[in-house]
């Protein structure tokens, strides 16, 4: 099933401009089926600012990455939501 993907909230990596970047986002997904749901998705960000999509994998660097990312949205009051 297909569904296109709108950002809710996001955060990410700081790593310079000129480097990718991973994004920890809050979405809906928006099914062809007519259906949604919300959550949770990892995805890197080119130097160029366009998303790089790998079929809903992304490559984490560490546990490290994910806990500064996780804690960060925490802190901004959008990472607890739940589905």
């Amino acid at each position: 099933m297909f569904a296109r993907v709108q950002v809710i909230k996001e955060t990410c990596t700081d790593y310079a401009k000129d480097q990718w970047n991973l994004y920890f986002q809050w979405c809906k997904y928006m099914y062809d089926d007519g259906t949604d749901e919300n959550g949770y998705r990892f995805i890197w960000r080119r130097p160029d600012g366009s998303l790089q999509p790998a079929r809903g994998q992304a490559r984490i660097p560490s546990v490290e990455a994910i806990e500064k990312l996780v804690a960060a949205a925490k802190k901004k009051g959008w990472g607890n939501h739940s589905g």
